[in-house]
């Protein structure tokens, strides 16, 4: 149960541990089908990576905050912990598919492997610890995947650019400013 402040993307102020008031007892959003129109664009575009399920289904055994309230402080502490982990096992994944390496291979069995601990266990991990350990790998998939390599604009402030028609095939775009950036035809 993340937190969210009241902005543009979220119409309340709801601290983590907190269920959202649109949350029904069956742990569907009352609210799905209009969550842009009552104020709540940021829950159409955030994604858990499946870490919410795999909390409740493997490390909690089936038990919820509802059901077992005792879990809910370990399940707000571990939440962004495994949600971090999913993503890097989403990247590796994707990697995978179009780089595979035996380095990526091992280290998504090794996240995995790492999910599948207890709450206590999970509550200690280092997650930044772990993203610099698989960065380079995700890099090196990045890179041999984009060849021949492109132009690397890593860390451009392309704000406002206009970059329409401009060769970008297999360019390394990761960390640019893009806002406002026109893109057509690039």
């Amino acid at each position: 149960m993340p937190a969210f402040a009241k902005s543009a993307d979220f119409a309340i102020d709801k601290p983590a541990g907190k269920a959202c008031p649109n949350l029904r007892d069956d742990f569907r959003c009352g609210i799905h089908q209009s969550l842009r129109d009552k104020g709540f664009p940021g829950c159409t575009v955030f994604d858990c990576f499946g870490a919410g399920q795999h909390l409740t289904q493997v490390t909690f055994a089936g038990r919820t905050w509802r059901s077992s309230p005792g879990t809910t402080r370990e399940t707000v502490a571990v939440f962004p912990i495994m949600r971090a982990l999913h993503e890097l096992l989403y990247y590796m994944a994707e990697a995978i598919e179009v780089a595979p390496t035996d380095g990526l291979r091992s280290a998504y069995n090794r996240i995995e492997e790492i999910t599948r601990q207890r709450a206590a266990d999970l509550a200690r991990v280092d997650t930044d610890a772990l993203r610099g350990e698989i960065n380079p790998l995700l890099l090196a998939a990045s890179r041999a995947h984009r060849t021949p390599p492109g132009p690397d604009h890593r860390g451009a402030h392309l704000f406002g650019a206009d970059l329409r028609g401009a060769r970008l095939r297999n360019a390394s775009l990761r960390g640019a400013v893009l806002i406002g950036a026109d893109l057509r035809k690039a």
